[in-house]
């Protein structure tokens, strides 16, 4: 009896196990070219067919398996042994040899129809050219390059999809192999909402790489340092931060904080806060630059004064004129922490404050005329220029000592606090001004109204809020020429059933943009906009006053999606265009909106509440693990919509993506600039053009209609020339 080497037992095993696994997988030995026989001295017949096999389990062609056949006689011969009496030479068949690999195969099928997903492209154009995915690795994957075949099965099979630049790189070599045009199967992938991973923007934290990943091109890796550079500084430059004057003094501007902060009034978290002798101390280029806690006292001083401006009643002995509403409160609180920042930063520091204590700030100090004139100067020289701004922080000194009505002239009793300040308030001014504090108030009502004319004398417009959207006013039809964003983002949405947050989203990207231009309403009241299911039953008028919001819901009556709001919801509540009655809008079903808003309602707002609360809210942030709360703020619904336009609006040179050429980076609130522009272009009329973002003629003439002189005169000739046409 011959025993068999531990070798040759060995190899008859793996032969057995290839040989089972490939019955249960249904391919079995018919697939190969040769018998399946082995003997005493056939382990390394044994290791050829065994690996034969595994390549029929594999899925590689007749060809390929003749490749891996002859491979395997040539192991053979090589190892034939000398028993001492003969060579035991093994005689096999030879099979073809491989194919030779070329760069542009010929195709089976010159037509054919073409599918919708990834997947069932690859496979129909590897079909068209009789190749396997083995083939395709061996004819586009290049010496070095490390990238394995069983990456291209798995796209085959549908297991994974192509997401690395390395592999969109690949797919353009096969688009090249095959003779299709660049993108085809990367416009098929179900998730093109995704920046590719892998690219490598030298010289960026990874917090930034991530934020300009999705504006690079997929062959950034690729491209020179210098070409690299160059698109760097155009994503950051036009895309991140907006490419105009104002945009590159406010990003210079927040690198040096300067705010005391008043968190048990805002609300917000409050952060360990500077005593007045470590303020002096600060480096202002630091994280904490000038932004403290304010002192206890004046904290207390800032809550009297909201409460007197907010409250219902006033109190008995106090009159006040005119109330503040959450959004005015909120930036009252903002601009006084920026004036108490400044005053209490380090004159050493790149802010060169003022260098007061912090135990000495308080509201007292803003009935020296001299306080008000280091601050506007400051902010002069900070600026360069006086601005609209100066004038409104020097209206609202007139408004705190106003006869009968101002906070501070009621509030005598705040001089108990002051204390001299070098370069700004003298012992003497205070003794006077304790003396007789209404002749003080007088002074500074005085000064401060004198000062009003001589800044809006000179006051220049830093920030133009048409410098972002100029091209599109200057379209024929400002209103189509926006809503290319949201064509665009219906062009890149992701397969809902498979990446069903990324829909999501990109359905909250596509109505923000719809409903804005058709309902025209301030950032406040679309973010506001409350939602009712359809079939549920809506709140009443008198509900939505008291909450002093607006809501989205189903109108059996009109059959359609229906915009209430009430008067008393909006900031010029009292405008004639109200006259005390709520805007209502009848949405028009055009292109499929009901269907996008019902999908939005039923499926996708569900998706981004990921289980959180639900606000009530009509649009709801995604809801991650680190943020449960699903609402909208004033800043995070301005930076979402900055995002869809970042994204989806402006027009991107290296990467294809985009609507529009030339526009820049803004907020919800250019759009009602688009409206009224568009409605003037076409009619001539403010009146109309101010029913459009529910206003007043007058205001839409001064402040939203970008009516171009161009559009003037050729409205004119057109009337002018059906007499000549006439003729």
């Amino acid at each position: 009896m011959h025993i068999m080497s531990d070798a040759a037992a060995q190899d008859a095993s793996l032969y057995l196990t290839a040989v089972a696994y490939a019955e249960r997988r249904g391919r079995i030995a018919e697939s190969s070219p040769f018998p399946l026989t082995t003997d005493a001295d056939g382990h390394d017949k044994a290791r050829l067919l065994s690996s034969c096999i595994c390549a029929c389990i594999l899925g590689v062609s007749g060809r390929e398996r003749a490749d891996t056949y002859e491979t395997g006689i040539s192991l053979m011969a090589m190892n034939s042994r000398d028993d001492g009496d003969a060579i035991h030479a093994v005689s096999l068949k030879r099979g073809p040899k491989a194919l030779p690999t070329v760069d542009r195969p010929t195709p089976r099928l010159n037509e054919w129809i073409d599918p919708p997903t990834f997947r069932e492209a690859l496979v129909l154009h590897l079909s068209r050219f009789s190749e396997s995915y083995y083939q395709l690795h061996r004819a586009i994957i290049q010496p070095g390059e490390k990238f394995d075949r069983t990456t291209l099965r798995s796209w085959i099979e549908g297991d994974r999809t192509p997401g690395s630049a390395a592999s969109l790189a690949l797919l353009t070599r096969i688009e090249h192999r095959y003779g299709l045009p660049n993108g085809y199967f990367k416009a098929k992938l179900p998730n093109r909402t995704r920046a590719p991973s892998g690219l490598e923007a030298k010289g960026l934290s990874k917090a930034e790489q991530r934020r300009v990943a999705w504006h690079l091109p997929d062959d950034f890796n690729f491209r020179s340092l210098p070409e690299q550079k160059k698109i760097l500084d155009w994503v950051q430059n036009v895309v991140i931060s907006g490419a105009t004057e104002y945009r590159r003094f406010q990003a210079q501007a927040l690198k040096l904080r300067y705010a005391v902060r008043f968190p048990s009034v805002t609300g917000k978290k409050v952060r360990g806060g500077l005593s007045g002798e470590q303020i002096c101390d600060l480096d202002d280029q630091a994280d904490h630059v000038g932004v403290v806690d304010a002192p206890p006292h004046l904290v207390s001083e800032l809550a009297e004064l909201v409460r007197f401006k907010t409250a219902t009643l006033t109190d008995i002995g106090f009159q006040r004129s005119g109330v503040w509403n959450e959004e005015t409160t909120a930036q009252k609180i903002e601009h006084f922490g920026l004036m108490f920042g400044a005053l209490a930063a380090s004159p050493k520091g790149a802010v060169q404050g003022c260098g007061v204590p912090l135990r000495n700030l308080t509201f007292a100090m803003l009935v020296f005329p001299r306080v008000w004139d280091w601050y506007v100067q400051w902010r002069e020289r900070r600026r360069g220029f006086f601005t609209r701004w100066e004038c409104d922080m020097l209206r609202n000194a007139m408004a705190l000592v106003r006869t009968d009505t101002g906070w501070i002239r009621q509030h005598p009793e705040l001089t108990s606090r002051l204390v001299p300040i070098e370069g700004l308030i003298s012992a003497a001014e205070i003794e006077a001004a304790s003396a007789d504090w209404q002749a003080a108030c007088d002074i500074l009502h005085a000064h401060a109204g004198a000062r009003v004319k001589e800044v809006d004398r000179v006051a220049r417009v830093h920030r133009d809020p048409f410098e972002p959207i100029l091209s599109i006013l200057e379209a024929d039809s400002p209103v189509a020429e926006y809503l290319k964003i949201a064509d665009e983002i219906l062009k890149l949405r992701p397969d809902a059933r498979r990446y069903p947050r990324a829909a999501a989203e990109m359905a909250r990207s596509y109505l923000i943009i719809r409903l804005g231009l058709h309902l025209g309403l301030r950032q406040k009241n679309l973010r506001q906009l409350m939602v009712c299911p359809r079939g549920q039953l809506p709140r009443s008028e008198r509900q939505l006053e008291l909450l002093k919001r607006g809501e989205i819901r189903w109108s059996e009556r009109e059959q359609g999606w229906e915009v209430l709001v009430p008067a008393v919801a909006f900031k010029n509540a009292h405008s004639s265009f109200f006259a005390g009655k709520p805007f209502r809008l009848i949405l028009p079903d055009l292109g499929d909106l009901y269907n996008h808003i019902s999908a939005y309602i039923d499926r996708h707002r569900t998706a981004l509440l990921n289980g959180a609360d639900d606000p009530g809210t009509f649009f709801v942030k995604t809801v991650k693990t680190t943020s449960r709360d699903a609402s909208y703020n004033q800043t995070t619904f301005y930076e979402a919509w900055r995002l869809v336009i970042q994204r989806y609006g402006i027009f991107n040179p290296y990467t294809g993506r985009g609507a529009i050429k030339g526009l820049l980076p803004h907020g919800p609130h250019n759009v009602r600039d688009i409206l009224a522009t568009h409605i003037l272009k076409h009619t001539g009329s403010y009146e109309q053009a101010s029913y459009a973002i529910q206003d007043t003629p007058e205001m839409v003439a001064k402040h939203y209609g970008r009516f171009l002189p161009q559009d003037k005169a050729a409205m004119a000739a057109k009337i002018l020339n059906r007499v000549w046409e006439a003729a």
